[in-house]
């Protein structure tokens, strides 16, 4: 199984015949197994240059990169080698008919907020008081399926995702960490930091399993695609960010990994700092490793397969073969 490659140092990533390296300032040299690199993930500030992008492409490795808070900044996706003209013709009629887009899009929706409510319930049934707060989601997204525009369906999301992360204070043991309301770029507090983080990295991950399918990531159905380059892997995401982000959120604070020390203020907001996002990335990718009993499958799949196989399903609704069905934990 290939792996993924997080580079925090400040240096330059350089090829040498067949291989890639990376050189620190200080000059130490790390050379990076490219037959078992997956996708490399740079949080420093680093140089590269047309030789290392050429023998990424040859490779097949998306290189994603972060900027000085650790929100993601862009990425080198490869040229695309499973990208076919007919899935780009059937992510456009379904991106272009009303119907058939809003039919995705609230499927996204649902998924998400399924996946939500499986998180409070996993809190509730150990002692947290999230019950009103499960009601009013579960009313709330009742009203889902009579929304006439994808505008009014992501109205409804957006009054389930305030409900959902004012639960947040109820879950986590620490008045450091209380959350007032969400804000980003730049995030005014340490939760709304770690969440930023954890979305931003998400739907990195969602874009390095789109590149090993036959879809386009830059047409989405929930979010509208425009001049922004992506917009299928923030679709996808929102169904994971629960499961993965917010799980990994809610373990690092109250197993005090990470703590208010972990944080820098600056007039701009507030950061992360570099030994916090290891922690916090070494925490992410045990849950994503981590597995499940796939009810249809009939076998233990990881949650980072899970976001493969949703691609998978979409790549079926969209041609046709089965009608697509959000990704939601059964436990």
């Amino acid at each position: 199984m290939k792996e993924t490659i997080y580079i925090f140092s400040n240096g330059r990533l350089k090829r040498k015949d067949n291989t890639l390296f990376f050189e620190t300032e200080d000059g130490n040299k790390k050379f990076i197994p490219v037959e078992n690199t997956k996708e490399i993930f740079m949080f420093g500030e680093n140089d590269l240059n047309s030789k290392v992008l050429n023998f990424l492409s040859q490779n097949e490795i998306v290189l994603s990169y972060f900027n000085y808070f650790g929100y993601y900044a862009g990425s080198f996706y490869p040229r695309e080698h499973y990208n076919s003209g007919f899935m780009i013709l059937k992510q456009a009629d379904h991106y272009t008919d009303e119907t058939k887009r809003k039919f995705i899009a609230k499927r996204f929706i649902e998924g998400a907020v399924k996946n939500c409510l499986k998180i409070l319930k996993y809190y509730e049934r150990r002692g947290k008081d999230l019950i009103q707060h499960i009601d009013d989601i579960e009313e709330t997204l009742a009203k889902l399926e009579e929304q006439e525009s994808i505008e009014k369906a992501m109205a409804i999301e957006g009054q389930i995702k305030q409900i959902y992360y004012n639960t947040f204070n109820n879950i986590i043991d620490n008045p450091e960490f209380s959350f007032e309301r969400r804000t980003k770029r730049p995030p005014r507090d340490y939760l709304n930091t770690l969440i930023s983080f954890s979305n931003s990295m998400i739907y990195t991950y969602v874009l390095s399993e789109i590149y090993q399918t036959h879809l386009d990531p830059r047409i989405g159905f929930l979010h509208t695609t425009n001049f922004r380059r992506f917009t299928l892997n923030l679709d996808v995401a929102e169904i994971f960010k629960p499961v993965i982000g917010d799980r990994t959120i809610f373990s690092v604070i109250n197993k005090k990994i990470i703590t208010e020390n972990d944080f820098e203020r600056q007039l701009n907001g507030i950061l992360l700092k570099d030994t916090a996002r290891k922690k916090f990335i070494q925490y992410m990718e045990e849950r994503l490793k981590q597995t499940i009993k796939h009810s249809g499958l009939k076998k233990q799949v990881s949650y980072r397969r899970l976001m493969r196989l949703e691609l998978y399903k979409l790549e079926k609704h969209l041609m046709g073969e089965d009608q697509y069905k959000p990704f939601v934990m059964e436990w």
